[in-house]
């Protein structure tokens, strides 16, 4: 796990990992709005073979209000990242993005504050899909 990462080892397949952590998301309050196949997105640009491997760009949107009225650059991170990557048929790895790492930079409590409601939802779905996988 990187510094500006939460990520969890679940002992599932791809599709069913993907499929608790779309669950867990809503569960969460969060939408998902975008999400990117990047094994089959650099098979068609590159011809490049990668294990599963995909990204839900996920919204709460109640949280997205209050980071852009506390600083409207704050949309340079959204939406938040959330990878499901497939390390072998039966573990997959859930990463999301810390909204901590940028927050602690901020020269904002709005904006910290915003980070710390923003950080405890994803790392309360790495919870729930540990204690599922």
């Amino acid at each position: 796990m990187s510094s500006y990462t939460m990520a969890t080892t679940v002992f599932r397949e791809f599709p069913e990992t993907v499929e608790l952590v779309r669950a867990a998301l809503v569960e969460q309050g969060f939408g998902i709005i975008t999400e990117i196949d990047m094994s089959a997105t650099l098979k068609a640009k590159l011809d490049v073979d990668m294990p599963p491997q995909v990204i839900l760009g996920a919204c709460r949107p109640v949280l997205a209000h209050q980071a852009l009225l506390a600083d409207p650059s704050i949309a340079t991170l959204l939406p938040c990242n959330v990878v499901v990557r497939s390390i072998d048929t039966r573990t997959t790895t859930v990463e999301a993005f810390d909204p901590a790492f940028p927050a602690a930079m901020a020269d904002s409590d709005a904006v910290r504050t915003v980070a710390t409601d923003a950080r405890e939802r994803p790392a309360n779905m790495l919870e729930t899909i540990t204690k599922e996988g």
